[in-house]
């Protein structure tokens, strides 16, 4: 499976303020960008104190890259993928509406009824790992289901475990012209962080993309 990593962060490598709200800071330009990744890829996966925080709906804006898709005879949207341990994902979420499947990757924790419930909604519940989710196979099992190339929105906590396991081949990060400061913003990658064996990238390519500037890495080793 191929995972690229794609999000957009302030000048001083935060995510959003310390209140965990949505910040915008890309524009239009950089959103087109996103949306054609999205198209470009099998699955779009993200943590589930994303889903919390922003209830996301992860489809496509663009009708024509939608009908590109179509004749190529993918689904319209690309499946979504959910990192929820313990299946705290709202029942009434967007993402679990029938826009595309979504599969949420859970860890053996979850009580039956509460993953009843989930596939009820309309999720794929994947169990992997037994206090949290073991993301090599979890996405190991995505990648038998046909899922080829995953796209991952975050959030920092997801990306550092990503990162730890050593699953990501490319990042793709905008950083916008603002600061947000405070020690308990979320960051890019969050986690415990690394304190030797630190993942290495090497830079492809930078474009400027209205304000801010497109920052392309793929990482050392993948």
């Amino acid at each position: 499976m191929h995972v690229v990593v794609n999000a957009a962060m302030s000048a001083d490598g935060k995510l959003s303020s310390r209140r965990r709200e949505q910040v915008r800071i890309s524009g239009s330009a950089d959103f087109t960008r996103v949306d054609r990744l999205r198209a470009d890829n099998d699955a779009i996966l993200v943590g589930v104190g994303t889903v919390l925080a922003d209830d996301p709906h992860l489809t496509l804006d663009d009708e024509e890259l939608r009908d590109r898709r179509r004749e190529r005879d993918d689904d319209p949207n690309p499946a979504r993928v959910v990192v929820d341990s313990t299946g705290r994902t709202p029942l009434d979420a967007r993402i679990l509406d029938d826009a595309a499947e979504t599969y949420l990757l859970t860890s053996q924790s979850i009580s039956d009824e509460r993953r009843r419930d989930l596939e009820a909604a309309g999720a794929t519940a994947l169990a992997a790992g037994t206090g949290r989710v073991d993301l090599e196979s979890a996405l190991s099992e995505l990648e038998a289901d046909g899922i080829r190339a995953l796209m991952i929105e975050g959030g920092g906590e997801i990306i550092y475990s990503l990162f730890a396991a050593g699953l990501v081949d490319e990042l793709s990060v905008y950083v916008g012209s603002l600061v947000i400061g405070g020690r308990d913003a979320p960051t890019l990658v969050d986690g415990d962080g690394f304190e030797e064996r630190f993942p290495s990238l090497s830079l492809r390519a930078t474009t400027r993309i209205g304000d801010g500037v497109l920052l392309e890495y793929d990482v050392d080793g993948r």
